[in-house]
């Protein structure tokens, strides 16, 4: 599986016409890094979601605010995390996962929508996706998976 070239600095910039960084970060880690939060965050992870976001689904997505928390990076004081007794290595921790609402349809309907395009358009995509299936929300990732070669893969958790 191929990850193209991306410019970091474009696809904040893109961004940043969506979303503000503390809807992309727990609350711990905005309010200890603030604006330099974007550090921690995958590039690849951010250019699906400028992609979705653009091209894609091109409707208004939600991460964090209101009541949501910790559906983007998450730190180890976030109340999911901490709470771990085992190895936690997820997408949240590393930068590389986001789960989002879209305004106007739904989980199923996104993924669908997803696909669809990375079918139809790989040479867009940024690199290989992961997707959370059988949940409410849109769950998405970079984490490489192994002995999988789909551009957009599905699986459950």
């Amino acid at each position: 599986m191929t990850y193209k070239e991306i410019d970091r600095n474009d696809v904040i910039a893109g961004l940043s016409e969506f979303f503000d960084i503390k809807e992309l970060v727990c609350g711990h880690t905005y309010k200890k890094f603030g604006v330099n939060s974007w550090q921690f965050l995958d590039a690849y992870a951010l250019a699906w979601l400028l992609l979705m976001r653009t091209e894609i689904l091109n409707a208004p997505m939600f991460i964090n605010g209101g009541s949501y928390s910790q559906r983007g990076l998450r730190c180890n004081m976030c109340d999911i995390v901490k709470g771990k007794t085992a190895t936690y290595l997820g997408g949240h921790v590393l930068g590389k996962a986001f789960d989002v609402t879209v305004k106007g349809m739904t989980a199923e309907e996104a993924r669908k929508k997803i696909k669809a395009f990375a079918n139809d358009h790989p040479e867009k995509c940024p690199s290989p996706l992961r997707l959370e299936g059988g949940v409410s929300w849109l769950h998405f990732d970079v984490i490489p998976q192994w002995n999988v070669t789909q551009l957009v893969y599905e699986f459950k958790a």
